[in-house]
């Protein structure tokens, strides 16, 4: 459900835009990304960083493209956001010591720490590509192709690549009911003393 939610813009931007055109896509993109940000004031929930960066970038590049009619700007949009998230991955390990990754993901997995710094690494690197990819489909070809790619591409990029790092961390995830390292052992210790 959570996954439907975080990419119902996209989907309702592809379809105004095979209806209308990429400027009412743009619009019904600026509105939905809104609509998400109020959804979490009225659940009185905080808003993750990734909606508020997202709706920013949107509304300023996708208003930029409505007011002076150019989609560059809304091409440009989605290489800033790759960008952003590939910079903050390798600022917060590398110079505040912050594995944002293990933050995410350390309640659901427990691996060793230089799994999770490559794990950092390869989705740094990875938002990079896809920044990149963007920018040469972008300008090098037709808007149609950009816009499915955008949708469909990209998406498609990221499910291949989180579905590649799982099959990748499988052999560093503890046996059923052994813990794989110190640190989960301590963590299953502390579980049973609570316990007696």
């Amino acid at each position: 459900m959570h996954a439907i939610f975080e990419y119902l813009p996209l989907v309702i931007f592809f379809i105004f835009y095979k209806v209308f055109d990429i400027y009412w896509a743009t619009a019904s993109l600026i509105a939905t990304s809104a609509l998400q940000i109020l959804y979490y004031f009225v659940k009185k929930q905080p808003v993750p960083t990734r909606n508020w960066v997202f709706f920013g970038l949107i509304a300023v590049f996708g208003g930029l493209t409505i007011f002076l009619h150019d989609d560059a700007f809304l091409k440009w949009k989605v290489t800033l956001i790759n960008g952003f998230f590939a910079l903050a991955l390798l600022v917060s390990q590398y110079a505040f010591k912050k594995n944002l990754i293990k933050q995410f993901l350390s309640e659901a997995l427990t691996l060793p720490e230089p799994v999770w710094n490559k794990l950092n690494l390869a989705w740094a690197m990875f938002f990079a590509l896809c920044g990149i990819l963007n920018i040469y489909v972008a300008f090098n070809f037709e808007q149609e192709t950009w816009v499915n790619f955008k949708v469909f591409g990209l998406t498609g990029l990221t499910f291949v690549f989180a579905i590649g790092s799982i099959i990748s961390l499988h052999k560093h995830l503890p046996e059923e009911g052994l813990p794989a390292t110190e640190e989960a052992q301590d963590k299953q210790k502390n579980v049973e003393l609570t316990k007696d």
